[in-house]
C-alpha cells in the first residue's frame, strides 16, 4: 500500500510540472516492426540474350524481363539528434531496415509472357541440355533479402495538451542505400546496390516521463524512389521501389 502510495504521489507531482519540454539538444532511439509491400521486379535486358536449353530463342536487348517478389516482415532501428524549439523539433535521423525475400513468381518475358513452367535452362546463355526444374520452382525458394542504410532530416510538430502526453506529427527526407540479394535456389540473379532518394512521414504520440527522458510510439509511412541494379546471372538492369509500414516505439533524452 505504501508503495503504491508513493508512486501515486509521484505520479500527481510530474503531472504539474510536464508541458512542453525544454528547448534544446535531444538524443533519441526506436526499434520498429517493419511491414514492407511485396515490389514488383521490373527490367529490360541490356544486350542481344539467347535463351539456353534445347530450344534457343532470341530477346532483343530493350526486352523487358519482370517478376513478382514477395517481402517478408522485417525490423528496424533508429537514432536520431535533434534539436527543440517551443512545440518544433529538428533532427537528422541514421536508420537501418532489413527484410527476407520469401518468395519469387510470374517470371514474364516481352512478348513470349508467363515462363514459370519452363525448364530453368532458359535464363542459361549457352546451356543446351535441360536442367529438370522449372523456372517456377527455382524462383519460388526466395532466399535473399534487402538490407537499408538510411540518412534523415527530420521536422517534427508536438501539441502542447496539457499533460504528459503530447501527439506528435513528422515529415523526412533523405537519402537511401539499398542492398539488393536474390538467391533462389542458390543461384544468384541479383546481388547489387543503389543509393537513392528517401521520405517519410510520422504520427503517434510522446509521454512526457520527466523534464529529461520522453517515451514515445507510433507510425511512419517510408518510400524510396526506384532503386537501379544489376542482375548477375542475366545481361539485364532492373528496378525496385521500396515501401514499408512501420510501427515503432523508442525513447528521447533532452539535455
Amino acid at each position: 500500500m505504501l508503495r503504491k502510495r508513493i508512486l501515486c504521489t509521484a505520479i500527481a507531482a510530474g503531472a504539474l510540472s510536464f508541458g512542453a519540454q525544454a528547448d534544446g539538444l535531444y538524443l533519441g532511439g526506436s526499434l520498429s516492426y517493419n511491414d514492407m509491400d511485396d515490389v514488383d521486379t521490373n527490367g529490360r535486358f541490356t544486350r542481344d540474350f539467347i535463351t539456353g536449353g534445347p530450344v534457343n530463342v532470341l530477346l532483343e536487348r530493350g526486352t523487358r524481363v519482370r517478376w513478382n517478389t514477395d517481402v517478408d516482415s522485417g525490423w528496424g532501428v533508429n537514432l536520431a539528434l535533434g534539436y527543440q524549439v517551443d512545440a518544433f523539433r529538428f533532427e537528422v535521423e541514421y536508420a537501418y531496415a532489413e527484410h527476407d525475400v520469401d518468395s519469387h513468381g510470374n517470371v514474364r518475358v516481352g512478348g513470349v509472357g508467363n515462363i514459370d513452367d519452363l525448364d530453368a535452362s532458359v535464363l542459361i546463355e549457352g546451356l543446351d541440355t535441360e536442367l529438370g526444374a522449372t523456372v517456377g520452382e527455382v524462383v519460388r525458394d526466395g532466399k535473399g533479402e534487402f538490407s537499408t542504410d538510411y540518412l534523415f532530416f527530420n521536422a517534427f510538430y508536438d501539441w502542447d495538451t496539457g499533460s504528459q502526453w503530447q501527439p506528435y506529427i513528422g515529415v523526412g527526407a533523405g537519402n537511401a542505400w539499398v542492398d539488393v540479394d536474390y538467391k533462389p535456389s542458390n543461384v544468384r540473379i541479383i546481388d547489387d546496390d543503389d543509393s537513392v532518394f528517401a521520405w517519410q512521414l510520422m504520427g503517434g504520440i510522446n509521454y512526457l516521463c520527466s523534464d529529461e527522458l520522453t517515451f514515445f510510439g507510433g507510425l511512419r509511412w517510408r518510400e524510396t524512389d526506384d532503386v537501379e541494379v544489376r542482375s548477375s546471372l542475366l545481361p539485364a538492369n532492373f528496378d525496385v521501389q521500396t515501401e514499408s509500414w512501420l510501427l515503432e516505439g523508442g525513447v528521447r533524452w533532452h539535455f
